[in-house]
């Protein structure tokens, strides 16, 4: 009879040893990255509603790569704003393999972008079709500086890069930005060559606060700003490959290029418009074999996309689909993802750039940007780009944009906190190491208020992370093989559980 209970005994213990148990981290807007261990899977699910029991038992999905941001000068200007100890701190905590938010991946512009201090390019020299003048001066004394700061924490970092604009002498209004505004001195008769014959402009699309109507742009440019003459269009190729050549003498090394930031956002700040055809025109007969010539380890994407407008997103990925390697999605973009990943199973998805919000820093920007996480990464994208990942005060450019990031600074007292953004992705990148699979996602439920999405890491561990964004907790239930993982979310919560 004792061998019987003896041997009972060892059995419960061994399927005790043998279960699956998890760690629960929770950030609400009172208290962030609270910790509660031990949390044990259970044989049936709690709640009986369909809807609310997601099953993680999938072993499709691509490898997700990697989790990244961009290096700006006015983010430069805010860390510096701070004590060395204050910065290496911060630096570790966003770029350190044993840090926070553990990035591997860097967004870098070729030429000015509008978060740098004001309007700057690469080579100035009317003509150059020779590039004779190119270089990266400047960008040696400002975002470069940056660069170097992470990867002493993150030597293994690799690049992207994507121009805002071209040198002012390649585009046909001879400036930087693509409208006229307060916030540059292009003439405002130049407005005119967007449209064509069809002079009116909107100056409220652009607004970046709130929704920007069912359909972006609501007009789409009638005329390329890039010159299309092929001395203007091989030598802006060469551009790349010459940025790449310096950026490598730098030790700063670009595995991946994409040609236009937001071709559809008509700007008062460095932009460039271009059609479909010359999309298509650039990438397919010059950037692409340049690129394969000069720089073939380099993989081409094309992007960014900021439009909702399929069809026309559709005809130039259709025309540029064997010669690219991925697609870089942002804003309206996103709202391609489901027919692009169907249509195109060979091509990466890519999240460009996380959407920057108003300068607020607030909770409600934090549950924003914890809700483009999932649905970039549950819609089939490999690689997330945050933005600015520090500024000041309310995040103002030189062209009149408030917006969020990261690590918000004090410029009068020289302080600086994590924004409930930082932990937004926190709860993402610290745990999803490159390499994890997606095993499960379930978009944001109106009803339960709640999202979620299963990884398999490499060290085959799962992470559940789940927001609820209610005013009262939320119960769903995760299945993990035959079992479930039983949650309860307090109100207005990001949550991460990982496997012990």
């Amino acid at each position: 009879m004792m061998r019987r209970i003896a041997t009972a005994c060892l059995l419960a213990f061994a399927l005790t040893a043998t279960a699956q148990t998890f760690t629960q981290y929770t950030t609400t807007e009172q208290q962030s990255w609270q910790t509660k261990g031990h949390i044990s899977l259970s044989s049936k699910a709690r709640t009986k509603n369909a809807g609310k029991v997601l099953s993680a038992n999938s072993q499709e999905g691509k490898p997700f790569l990697s989790w990244g941001t961009c290096f700006n000068e006015l983010d430069l200007d805010a860390i510096r704003l701070l004590s060395s100890e204050e910065q290496e701190q911060i630096m570790h905590d966003i770029f350190a393999p044993d840090g926070d938010l553990r990035f591997t991946r860097g967004r870098l512009t070729m030429n000015a972008n509008d978060y740098s201090r004001a309007w700057y390019s690469c080579d100035t020299v009317a003509g150059d079709f020779a590039l004779t003048h190119f270089n990266i001066d400047h960008d040696r004394q400002n975002a470069i500086l940056l660069v170097k700061m992470a990867q002493r924490w993150q030597p293994a970092m690799t690049f992207w890069v994507s121009p805002w604009s071209p040198p002012t002498w390649m585009k046909v209004n001879q400036d930087y930005p693509v409208l006229s505004s307060q916030w540059n001195k292009q003439p405002k008769e130049k407005d005119a060559l967007l449209f064509g014959e069809n002079t009116s402009t909107d100056p409220d699309e652009m607004k970046l606060q709130g929704q920007r109507g069912n359909q972006f742009p609501r007009r789409l440019a009638t005329q390329d700003y890039f010159i299309q003459d092929p001395r203007y269009l091989q030598a802006y190729a060469n551009m790349f490959c010459r940025f790449i050549d310096l950026y490598a003498k730098e030790n700063i090394p670009i595995d991946m290029v994409m040609y236009q930031n937001e071709a559809y956002s008509y700007t008062p700040y460095p932009g460039c418009a271009w059609t479909a055809d010359a999309t298509i025109r650039f990438n397919r007969d010059y950037l692409a074999p340049t690129l394969k010539k000069k720089h073939p380890e380099v993989k081409l994407y094309v992007g960014t996309f900021n439009t909702n407008r399929q069809d026309y997103v559709q005809k130039i990925v259709a025309g540029l689909a064997d010669r690219v390697e991925g697609l870089g999605f942002q804003w309206e973009g996103r709202e391609n993802l489901d027919y692009m990943r169907e249509h195109y199973p060979q091509l990466h998805l890519m999240q460009s750039e996380s959407e920057c919000g108003n300068g607020s820093m607030d909770w409600a920007a934090g549950e924003h940007t914890f809700y483009l996480l999932h649905e970039y990464v549950g819609r089939g994208c490999d690689e997330y780009c945050i933005w600015n990942f520090i500024l000041c005060d309310n995040g103002q450019s030189p062209w009149g944009w408030r917006q969020n990031a990261l690590v918000q600074v004090d410029s009068k007292a020289r302080t600086y906190r994590y924004t409930a953004e930082y932990y937004a992705v926190k709860h993402f990148s610290h745990f999803v190491e490159p390499g994890s699979k997606m095993t499960a996602f379930k978009s944001w439920d109106e009803v339960t208020g709640t999202q979620s999405i299963v990884f398999l890491r490499p060290d085959g561990k799962h992470v559940v992370i789940c927001g609820n964004t209610l005013d009262k907790a939320s119960a769903i239930s995760i299945q993990i093989g035959k079992r479930y993982l039983n949650i309860t979310l307090k109100p207005h919560s990001f949550n991460t559980f990982v496997e012990e």
